[in-house]
């Protein structure tokens, strides 16, 4: 096993920490994603998601390639790739697909398959191994082994990184679990929880991202409600979360690849055994309305401002999925625009970390310079992005008119430091 080849595929938020670390510990890894530009940009030693410095991506032994017969020779190869969902919120396989298409036709007797993907119970062994099978012409449990590896990346967090998060690995047998667990067991020195079965790994990565939906669901359906009361939401969280056992969640957008996307993976497979889930699926349709409800928030607070609403001067400030992260995956904000211009109001979007071009690909949007941010009739912080909080408050509410209004989505700010028409969720 001190001789495994790996190969990483895909060297995006996931893979790429996890085949530098890799290669820190075993001598022959390769990191392979089919975007050449990407490897070209880490062989610069240049990491666009910010996941890994630029030191480390230049002292790495890592091996770059958007090359597939460079994974010939390889015995281990560990799929990182997305698992998103479509315009019906369905699961879309089809990177998984075509990822094990590319490692069936250099799968050799003896070589195993680990993906990372977050997916429902039984894609693994039922759809990704019957596809390696095709292309390989070789038979999963005999000629080769697969096993399952859930990613638990935070992006942008730097304290819980790869090799501190414990790994939950699982393999169709115990010798293929053993090889698995050694390989991870190399590089996380949080420790290694090896689950029974694949599908019992597969469905703990699942239910992660569900509990935290449904947590953060519930936290934004008490918002609807205690606006309606007339009470601001943090000072009742507050208030509850001096007991021991309260959960710290908070209201907010729920996006990004993970969270926004995982529960329809498992309601998916629900469905398909015959339980059509209740709680998981309200949990989702909450969290997905909450970017018209903060637009139509501030349009009531323009129009109790006496400020003509149709071709209102409006700001957004974040367009990433989360605070401090360049990551445009299934940003929420693109809500927050749609539903201001069913208002007659064309936003200026701010976003220090978002790159210009995808935000213009992904979702149409262009990216305004903040020096553009004067004389706002409304100015909405959508992501809590560190620059923005830094700020002097009075640069921050000199962007706005006298009558301007000013909403916090994650109620980041201090009301008190914020005069005037100020309103968070």
């Amino acid at each position: 096993m001190n001789n495994e080849r790996i190969a990483v595929i895909g060297l995006g938020y996931v893979g790429l920490p996890l085949a530098i670390a890799l290669a820190e510990q075993f001598s022959e890894v390769l990191g392979f994603d089919i975007h050449q530009g990407r490897i070209q940009e880490l062989q610069a030693g240049h990491d666009r998601t910010e996941e890994v410095e630029a030191t480390r991506l230049r002292e790495s032994s890592l091996r770059y390639s958007a090359q597939p017969d460079d994974l010939a020779g390889c015995t281990m190869f560990i799929v990182t790739v997305p698992t998103p969902v479509d315009e019906h919120n369905s699961p879309d396989l089809t990177p998984m697909i075509r990822a094990s298409e590319t490692v069936g036709r250099y799968l050799k007797p003896g070589d195993v398959v680990v993906y990372e993907s977050t997916v429902y119970p039984g894609v693994t062994e039922e759809i990704c191994g019957p596809v390696l099978e095709r292309v390989s012409g070789l038979r999963q449990y005999h000629d080769f082994k697969l096993g399952y590896s859930p990613e638990r990346i935070n992006p942008g967090d730097k304290v819980h990184t790869v090799e501190k998060i414990v790994k939950v690995v699982a393999g169709q047998d115990a010798e293929t679990l053993e090889r698995v667990a050694h390989v991870y067991g190399a590089v996380i020195k949080a420790g290694i929880h090896r689950a029974p079965t694949i599908k019992v790994a597969e469905a703990a990565k699942v239910i992660e991202n569900t509990q935290r939906d449904l947590n953060i669901a519930l936290m934004n359906e008490l918002a609807l409600i205690f606006d309606r009361l007339g009470i601001r939401t943090l000072d009742v969280l507050e208030a509850a979360g001096t007991k021991w056992n309260f959960l710290g969640f908070r209201p907010g957008l729920v996006g990004g690849h993970c969270i926004g996307v995982d529960p329809y993976y498992l309601t998916q497979k629900a469905q398909e055994v015959g339980y059509y889930p209740q709680v998981i699926l309200a949990g989702r349709r909450v969290n997905d309305g909450m970017g018209a409800f903060v637009a139509q928030k501030l349009v009531k607070l323009l129009i109790a401002a006496n400020i003509p609403v149709k071709g209102a001067r409006v700001g957004v400030l974040g367009l990433t999925f989360k605070e401090n992260v360049p990551d445009l995956r299934n940003s929420r904000v693109p809500d927050i625009v749609a539903e201001l211009r069913q208002f007659g109001i064309e936003p200026l979007i701010h976003d220090p970390y978002a790159d210009s071009a995808e935000a213009q690909h992904e979702y149409g949007l262009t990216l305004t310079d903040l020096p553009e941010f004067r004389q706002l009739d409304g100015l909405m912080l959508a992501v809590s992005h560190r620059i923005y909080l830094e700020l002097p408050r009075q640069e921050l509410t000199g962007m706005l008119s006298p009558q301007g209004v000013l909403v916090d989505v994650k109620s980041a700010l201090s009301e008190s430091d914020l005069p005037g028409r100020y309103w968070s969720l």
